[in-house]
């Protein structure tokens, strides 16, 4: 048998709110998360900027509350926003438009996390990114 312990955190973050607000709010959940000193000192920045990156989308493209939601399952740290669009965000290729000032949130966002992945959930989506699992897969069995 198998017993999964895990603690989490949850919180709507409307528009008006904005995105620093979802930066606190992490912040202050992410001391109590029991990493080693090295690990925290990795990951705390890219934490961050991935709610910034996928809090700031949320709002942009679905413009209505952003849902973001930490789990920690004791090894990994899941960061998860969720929004009402059903609109699936895409990767671009690396090389697609250099000059562009904005569409690189997800890939910014993969390349900090350990992994990434984005699924439908009640008529919209979640991204969740993984945070202190290198090597293990993602949330929903696939790893990026």
């Amino acid at each position: 048998m198998v017993t999964v312990r895990a603690v989490g955190w949850a919180r709507s973050f409307p528009v008006s709110r904005g995105v620093r607000a979802a930066r606190e709010w992490t912040a202050e959940h992410l001391e109590s998360v029991p990493w080693d000193e090295d690990t925290r000192r990795e990951a705390t920045y890219s934490v961050l900027l991935t709610v910034s990156e996928l809090v700031t989308n949320s709002h942009r493209y679905a413009g209505g509350s952003a849902r973001l939601v930490l789990t920690w399952d004791g090894s990994c740290l899941h960061v998860s926003v969720a929004d009402d669009d059903p609109r699936m965000p895409r990767m671009r290729p690396a090389d697609a438009d250099l000059g562009a000032t904005s569409g690189r949130g997800l890939g910014i966002v993969s390349a900090v996390a350990d992994s990434c992945d984005v699924h439908a959930v009640h008529g919209g989506k979640a991204v969740t990114a993984c945070f202190g699992s290198r090597g293990r897969p993602g949330p929903h069995g696939s790893g990026s």
